[in-house]
């Protein structure tokens, strides 16, 4: 059987970054809460904060690190198996990657080993400083990231000429139409993904009782943020959705199932498509509503996925199936955030068992859910690398051979899985040895009651559910 460069190098494309995008929709996410943290010992000086904001710190340096790595060896890819793209597309591309560098980058590095080496050694104002520093670096890094990959989505302000791009506006390069929608919606689910990590990490140490005073606190944050995100993450995806219709309408008929241009279209909860076929099998939904939804109409027509040729449509059961798990996934999310909500109304929030096991449960799902968008924004592309303008086959490494390409791809599989999983052993070390012993613990608790400076005894919104230390 002959191998297919141009298969193996999707797949290797998209294995690195699946790989990759779980630890910087993390680390955004995490960097923030870092940041408060330090923020709400700087006023308080109640230790609990501290500890809290150590122990994250130590979680955030290791992912932070695969992240570096996994995220260098993917922009390899570009010059080994994407070299014509590279060529063509160098004149946005190769800019705007570098000022991720050196914006971003450097002053997450720089700032970082403040943060990680400067506790006790630095004012605590400056390491305070560090934490912002660090925080306002990913999301620096994610505008750059994602302005480049929305472009290869709604391609602006360029011209192709001689099979080479040249940029006729910067600020419509830069701002694509569907930039803005993207990065709110990749920033919303940093913070989602990280406030779940956080919960099910404190619920976790809460169903063992160690250092309680400070994990009640962790767990109460992150539930009111949750709260608010997730639905409003919901409406979010709802304009992301509509933008997306607009400029790339096959993906979204390939995401709702939808063949021939019709209205009243219904939500499909169900359906095995058949791609040759270009129909549906065993196709269960919900009258009207994918109308509703995406037209806000009743009788709302909706192009199919017909209208585009087949060998320029999308993997259709791919993006379809992807479409639902995230969904799936972020109804999931929604439901156990106000869960908390009335549990916290019933003074039982920290007492529920069963919630406290979910949350703890709960940890992976958000990472699945990016992984599922991350599946449905880039398949839903397909056979686009640029989207109208560029097709992956004309993006591939003329010289490139099926065996190579094969080669590089277990070399790839092999070397990240033992990255991930010795990434994911020191984090659950991290994770089971907790904040402090035991002793240095009832130590700091006991340091609550000291006020060092005025601000001491500052009282913060967190401090309602938790009940004060005594010595």
């Amino acid at each position: 059987m002959e191998l297919d460069p141009l298969m193996l190098s999707r797949i290797q494309f998209a294995f690195v970054v699946c790989f990759h995008a779980i630890f910087p929709v993390f680390t955004i996410g995490l960097a923030s809460y870092i940041a408060l943290l330090h923020g709400l010992f700087f006023k308080t000086e109640n230790p609990a904060w501290d500890r809290l904001a150590a122990f994250w710190t130590r979680v955030f340096a290791v992912v932070f690190a695969m992240g570096v790595v996994s995220g260098i060896v993917m922009s390899f890819q570009f010059g080994t198996n994407w070299s014509n793209f590279s060529l063509a597309a160098s004149n946005f591309i190769g800019p705007v990657l570098s000022y991720e560098v050196v914006t971003a980058f450097f002053l997450e590095a720089a700032f970082l080993g403040v943060l990680l080496f400067g506790r006790g050694k630095v004012p605590e104002g400056v390491h305070l400083f560090a934490a912002i520093m660090v925080a306002v670096g990913t999301f620096i890094s994610a505008f750059w990231i994602l302005s480049a990959n929305s472009w290869m989505h709604t391609p602006a302000g360029v011209e192709l000429i001689d099979n080479r791009f040249h940029v006729t506006s910067w600020s419509a390069a830069i701002f694509n139409p569907s930039f803005p929608y993207r990065f709110a919606h990749m920033a919303v689910a940093s913070f989602i993904t990280g406030g779940f990590v956080v919960a099910g990490v404190s619920a976790w140490f809460l169903l063992r009782g160690r250092d309680v005073s400070a994990n009640r606190r962790a767990l109460s944050m992150c539930l009111w943020l949750l709260m608010v995100l997730t639905p409003a993450q919901a409406v979010i995806g709802d304009y992301h959705g509509l933008n997306t219709l607009e400029h790339q309408p096959t993906k979204v008929a390939a995401m709702e199932g939808h063949w021939e241009t019709s209205g009243s279209v219904p939500l499909l909860l169900f359906a095995i498509p058949d791609q040759q076929a270009q129909e549906n099998r065993f196709a269960i939904g919900i009258p009207h509503l994918a109308s509703i939804i995406l037209t806000h109409s009743l009788d709302g027509e909706i192009p199919g996925i017909s209208e585009a040729a087949p060998e320029e449509q999308p993997p259709v059961a791919l993006v379809f199936w992807s479409f639902r798990v995230m969904v799936g996934i972020g109804l999931v999310m929604i439901a156990v955030s106000f869960a908390g909500l009335l549990l916290r109304r019933r003074g039982r929030v920290f007492e529920s068992e069963l919630f406290l096991k979910t949350l703890v449960g709960m940890i992976s799902l958000p990472f699945l859910a990016v992984l599922a968008g991350w599946i449905v924004t880039e398949s839903g592309r397909a056979p686009w690398l640029v989207y109208g303008m560029m097709t992956h086959a004309e993006g591939l490494t003329p010289s490139l051979t099926g065996p190579v390409a094969l080669f590089s791809l277990i070399g790839y599989v092999l070397v990240y899985a033992v990255v991930f999983y010795s990434g994911i052993y020191y984090l659950t070390r991290v994770v089971r040895n907790g904040m402090l012993p035991a002793q240095a613990q009832a130590e700091t608790d006991r340091d609550a009651n000291r006020p060092k400076r005025p601000l001491s005894a500052a009282h913060t919104p967190f401090d309602d559910d938790v009940e004060p230390v005594r010595s």
